[in-house]
């Protein structure tokens, strides 16, 4: 690290709303099929099997890490997963930062260095972000969990 972190968060795969929402959704189908089943004794133990691999992918999913974000001094390093470039953005660059909402829905897919209309966004989950503007326009808008501490230390010197 190039100096003093100010603030850390890590945010993980498994917690987001939509992907908890799509797979519980998937479980419950594998459970209900299962259950109403006739021939119980050739196809349905693949429904019951299916349901129950599908619990344990979500209970694994809150151990992935999804984005790791680092306040420093003189930087914001945002890290993905596994191979994912590094981002790191200059604090000197940067000339507005606003705490905003993430989305006015409730279900976001994650995203991680996403560009689009002029703004590359980073989420994980959570429904607030920090919006921060550079000096050629760049718009960043990161997803956070802990919006009131990422603002202080962005705005603190």
């Amino acid at each position: 690290m190039d100096s003093k972190i100010l603030f850390e968060e890590k945010q993980y795969l498994g917690f987001n709303p939509y992907s908890i929402s799509r797979r519980m959704v998937l479980a419950i189908f594998c459970f209900v099929a299962y259950y109403y089943t006739e021939n119980r004794e050739q196809d349905a133990d693949l429904l019951f099997l299916l349901g129950i691999f599908i619990l344990v992918v979500s209970v694994v999913l809150l151990f992935v890490k999804h984005l790791h974000i680092i306040v420093t001094e003189n930087s914001i390093i945002l890290k993905g997963m596994w191979k994912t470039r590094l981002v790191k953005i200059d604090r000197s660059s940067i000339v507005n930062i606003e705490k905003t909402v993430y989305s006015n829905y409730h279900l976001n897919n994650p995203a991680f260095n996403v560009h689009s209309k002029n703004t590359i966004k980073f989420y994980s989950g959570g429904k607030d972000a920090i919006k921060l503007t550079d000096r050629e326009g760049m718009n960043y808008l990161i997803g956070t969990y802990k919006p009131e501490e990422f603002y202080r230390a962005l705005t603190t010197q």
